[in-house]
């Protein structure tokens, strides 16, 4: 039997794309740092201890997983800094980022590649603000550059995997209410933005493989 396996799933997003996949009779393995009541809730096997910015981590997941196929990998975790800006630079924030948002999902991939089902499909959560086109603000340096060096990772792994049969979708939630954004003022609820993130990956396909994407079916900028 074939496994979904979602990274940072106990809460926001992650959580919410857990409930949707079980919803919808996936077998889901939920791995994240720590467990929480509304996880545990949801029936899935979850497995803690995967610190996806740390080799033990990694590790930790691989053997979850292990000698099962899995026909859909959501990178979902992720890390946002709050105030980096010019003159007041969080170089430490910088590179957690880079390390959660960035490194850990290739690497991820990386030690998993080996149980990807042919034709499985790969999900990175990413954002607009790694769009450099669209960035019209400036500021957050940290978390704008490690989603555009996400996203790159995406593109090359799209074209890495296509001989197997492997699609990469890279994709924006949109501004969903979570524990990330200060006070939740965000404009999405999750659970409508894990179904708009499912539907992207249902329609993904090996010719449209390593775009971006709004969860909503906006093609995005780079």
């Amino acid at each position: 039997m074939t496994i979904a396996v979602v990274t940072g799933s106990n809460r926001g997003i992650g959580l919410a794309l857990v409930a949707e996949l079980k919803q919808r009779g996936h077998s889901v393995l939920a791995a994240c740092r720590k467990s929480s009541p509304e996880l545990a809730k949801l029936g899935a096997e979850v497995t803690e201890g995967v610190d996806v910015s740390t080799d033990q981590g990694i590790t930790r997941l691989v053997a979850a997983v292990g000698s099962r196929p899995i026909d859909l990998l959501v990178n979902n975790a992720g890390v946002l800094v709050w105030g980096d800006r010019l003159g007041e630079l969080n170089v430490e924030g910088i590179r957690k980022q880079f390390e959660v948002n960035a490194l850990a999902p290739l690497r991820v991939t990386d030690a998993l590649r080996e149980r990807l089902a042919q034709g499985a499909k790969v999900a990175l959560i990413t954002s607009r603000m790694g769009s450099i086109d669209d960035n019209s603000s400036g500021g957050a340096y940290g978390y704008r550059m490690s989603k555009a060096a996400l996203n790159m990772a995406g593109k090359s792994l799209a074209i890495d995997l296509r001989s197997r049969g492997i699609a990469v979708a890279i994709l924006h939630p949109g501004m969903v209410k979570t524990d990330m954004l200060s006070g939740h003022a965000g404009q999405v609820e999750p659970a409508d933005a894990a179904r708009g993130l499912l539907a992207r990956v249902g329609e993904l396909t090996l010719e449209t493989s390593g775009g971006f994407w709004h969860a909503n079916g906006q093609r995005l900028p780079w």
